[in-house]
């Protein structure tokens, strides 16, 4: 397969025009573009489909995060990864937390519980875990803890939604887990986020929070966001919750294309899905060994990008080792060498769930022959 274009990390899974083009008619008509009928609907499935009593729609997973800190009144330190997306530190960063780092487990790549329960303090008033790629953490053993020390418990579950633990969607663990919906996702409503939660009383805050802190009286309760669902992204979310099972198998797909062809490639592994976790493959991560294979993660990202071949380099550097959290956060470097080890060798290749499998072949193939031409 000659590539005339370059191949992209990811593309989104988009409806056909058509198929939504009578709704957005509709609320151009009446001018309700923003929190109302669509946007109750798309809640109203999403939950349903998580199984979970609550989904509230905002404008982003990030906004959702800091939301459901603040509503939980979390204070003090909060333990999390430092191998995650930089806005699962940015949401307890402007709700004033202290952060408090832990290294991951270097076959799930997902937070470490025996790590977590070396580092609960007095001061530590919640977990935050982070479902890597999709892959559910170990959601049970968390939840211990944060029992055991009657603490918060709550999911950064931006790359998960579809993703299942112990025959549950993710979604339902927890105080809450918030969800990314942006154009890389698998659910796509071009961007925006969801908060899923049992707790009728949390629900009832990130209502009003994502309104301002205004619960229709004029009178803010609390200095919350405005951080609304617009109807076009909901209509967008609702066309594409019909079909995530279908992308979740078409991703399962070719990520089983890609380990058959480079499973037996000296130097390259993947990351560990446990037998009671389905993950989403929102990325699909391969690690590098230099030794093995013969280049550096940057090395091989060079020769596939002059190929053509876009890669991503999730996540580096780490969060604790970035130029806004250098300072507080390089005082945990030496207790995070599985992050800084699997953060200089991951290495996201493309997928999207409409992918030609014709294209994983040839980056498969690329990849051998850049390694046997060495």
């Amino acid at each position: 397969m000659k590539l005339e274009e370059p191949i992209p990390i990811t593309k989104p899974t988009l409806p056909d025009i058509q198929e939504i083009l009578p709704k957005i008619s509709e609320i151009f008509s009446t001018r309700m573009i923003t929190n109302h009928k669509y946007v109750k609907e798309f809640e109203e499935r999403v939950a349903e489909y998580l199984g979970v009593e609550y989904a509230v729609a905002v404008s982003s997973c990030t906004s959702g995060m800091m939301l459901v800190i603040k509503s939980l009144g979390l204070k003090g330190n909060v333990i999390l990864p430092s191998f995650t997306f930089h806005a699962t530190a940015h949401a307890l960063s402007w709700n004033g937390i202290e952060l408090r780092f832990v290294d991951i487990n270097p076959e799930t790549l997902t937070i470490d519980p025996a790590k977590v329960e070396e580092n609960i303090t007095p001061e530590t008033s919640a977990i935050c875990g982070v479902h890597t790629f999709g892959n559910p953490c170990n959601i049970k053993a968390l939840q211990k803890i944060a029992d055991d020390h009657n603490i918060k418990l709550y999911f950064d579950a931006a790359h998960a939604f579809g993703s299942i633990f112990n025959n549950k969607h993710v979604g339902s663990f927890g105080n809450a887990e918030i969800f990314s919906l942006s154009p890389t996702k698998l659910l796509v409503t071009g961007e925006g986020g969801i908060v899923a939660t049992n707790d009728p009383e949390l629900k009832k805050k990130l209502v009003i929070g994502r309104n301002y802190g205004d619960d229709g009286s004029y009178d803010c309760k609390f200095a919350g966001l405005n951080a609304r669902m617009e109807e076009f992204n909901a209509i967008l979310g609702l066309s594409g919750l019909k079909n995530i099972e279908r992308n979740i198998l078409s991703r399962h797909q070719k990520v089983v294309l890609y380990k058959s062809l480079l499973s037996k490639v000296p130097g390259i592994s993947f990351q560990k899905i446990e037998h009671q976790s389905r993950t989403t493959y929102k990325d699909f991560s391969i690690n590098i060994n230099s030794d093995l294979f013969g280049l550096t993660r940057d090395e091989l990202s060079l020769k596939l990008m002059d190929a053509k071949i876009t890669t991503k380099k999730y996540f580096y550097p780490p969060v604790h080792k970035q130029r806004l959290y250098y300072k507080d956060g390089m005082k945990f470097d030496k207790d995070l060498p599985e992050t800084n080890r699997i953060a200089n060798n991951s290495l996201s290749l493309p997928l999207w769930s409409d992918m030609d499998e014709n294209m994983v072949r040839e980056i498969c193939s690329k990849i051998i022959s850049i390694r046997e031409g060495l």
